[in-house]
């Protein structure tokens, strides 16, 4: 099973990967949690570039770059964890790209979407389910403020990229309800999220 946690800056994927993968560990399932942009060496070295790289790439570029770590990523780590039969959370995945570049830079132009779902397809893997998690820009804002880790270039965008962004994953998510689930994390906190995530989760994996 691939399930996705998605959603812009602040919301609290990083949390809930790890506190879903040790809760699916404690239900006795293998789980690989991973991230994107990253997950492998290679992806690792392009994710540096992306969010941290002192030379910007245009915009098409930027999307090849993040279809290459995510190619590799596919190839090198997602792929043969499934079939070792492990579940696999990844923190960030296509969505992402289409919300960001997308929407978030190309404010939805329609021949840039269309470049990233023509690469989408010839990667050849959609998740079995992608958790999108919501919260008010202000909160979100206060999250990052006392985060330690080091501010990339998404995270340091304005505010009106960022509206875009969440209008872009809100598009995604309308057009595909039946694999995106969205929740609002700043209402029932973040023990609460696991709570629905998890019990989403388990009754996919029962009905097998």
């Amino acid at each position: 099973m691939f399930i996705t946690l998605e959603g812009g800056e602040g919301v609290g994927k990083s949390t809930q990967l790890r506190l879903l993968a040790d809760a699916l560990r404690s239900h006795g399932h293998d789980v690989l949690a991973t991230r994107e942009p990253g997950g492998s060496p290679g992806a690792e070295a392009l994710r540096n570039l992306l969010l941290f790289g002192d030379a910007p790439l245009s915009l098409r570029a930027e999307i090849l770059a993040h279809f290459a770590a995510r190619f590799d990523h596919v190839e090198q780590v997602i792929r043969p964890a499934l079939a070792a039969g492990q579940i696999v959370l990844c923190d960030r995945f296509t969505d992402s790209t289409l919300a960001y570049q997308g929407y978030g830079r190309a404010d939805g132009d329609a021949a840039v979407l269309e470049l990233i779902h023509v690469l989408d397809a010839q990667l050849g893997l959609r998740p079995d389910r992608t958790f999108l998690l919501e919260a008010p820009r202000e909160v979100a804002r206060q999250r990052l403020a006392v985060r330690k880790a080091p501010t990339d270039r998404y995270e340091q965008a304005d505010e009106a990229f960022h509206a875009r962004v969440i209008a872009g994953f809100q598009a995604i998510a309308t057009h595909d309800p039946q694999r995106v689930r969205r929740i609002g994390t700043a209402q029932i906190g973040v023990e609460g999220v696991n709570s629905l995530i998890m019990k989403e989760i388990l009754a996919v994996l029962s009905h097998g």
